[in-house]
């Protein structure tokens, strides 16, 4: 069993061309509230950001809702799985990522509901 909490507002998946380099709108923290994350591939710089904090000339999918797992250390094994299992069995799209600290999961807002019923049947808990 998971503890997750769910973060206020909704979030965007960005895209930006290989090389681009990080937007003046990114350069300074999210809020404690919210998180941001940077990671530059080959093919692509990917933002995923509050709705808000969408860098100016990306490609942005909005209207997701992002949780994150509560208490987690690098010795757990299986964290992703737990969530990602249930929720592909509910045919529920997710994107997730990682920090040092801890995983985040996207759902889509509109299927929000559907999600944290799936999660909670799987024995995790969600608090908003």
């Amino acid at each position: 069993m998971l503890d997750l909490d769910l973060l206020p507002g909704e979030y965007a998946v960005c895209r930006l061309p290989a090389g681009s380099t990080l937007p003046a709108a990114l350069t300074t923290g999210p809020d404690d509230k919210s998180v941001i994350s940077v990671t530059w591939g080959v093919d692509e710089l990917s933002v995923i950001c509050p709705n808000d904090r969408i860098p100016p000339g990306a490609e942005a999918d909005t209207a997701w809702r992002c949780l994150r797992v509560a208490g987690l250390d690098l010795t757990m094994t299986g964290v992703l799985a737990s969530l990602v299992g249930p929720l592909a069995e509910a045919r529920v799209n997710i994107v997730t990522f990682s920090t040092y600290d801890t995983d985040y999961l996207l759902v889509p807002t509109v299927r929000l509901t559907e999600a944290v019923n799936t999660l909670t049947a799987a024995g995790h808990r969600i608090a908003s």
